[in-house]
């Protein structure tokens, strides 16, 4: 079955690092979690400032907004998908996750599969 684990990072220090792990952290979970076959895709957002945000009213209008939006200790960071037997093997994953520490978190989503295309 395959999870969508949505990094939401936690307090950043001056240097837009997350408080409680370093680079060497992300490269050890990444290299792990690439070498054991479950990653379908995974990807490391931009920095936060760099987002634009899209709403469109009930009447039609369109607004644009440049990032970053709202007032908050986390950052979406990035994502992994992978495909493993259960839910409790997910979680394990995400526990490893550097993202779940120092104050982040790491959502786990099943991904939803249609039939039918």
């Amino acid at each position: 079955m395959k999870y969508l684990l949505l990094i939401n990072a936690g307090e950043l220090d001056g240097g837009g690092d997350v408080v409680g792990c370093e680079p060497e952290d992300w490269m050890r979970f990444d290299k792990e979690i690439q070498g054991s076959g479950v990653v379908v895709a995974a990807e490391s957002l931009a920095d936060l400032v760099t987002a634009t945000r899209v709403q469109v009213a009930n009447d039609g209008k369109r607004t644009v907004t440049d990032g970053p939006f709202a007032e908050t200790r986390e950052v979406l960071g990035g994502f992994y998908v992978i495909d493993v037997p259960d839910l409790d093997v997910a979680l394990d994953w995400a526990a490893k996750c550097p993202g779940s520490r120092g104050g982040g978190s790491i959502d786990v989503r099943p991904v939803a599969e249609f039939l039918g295309g």
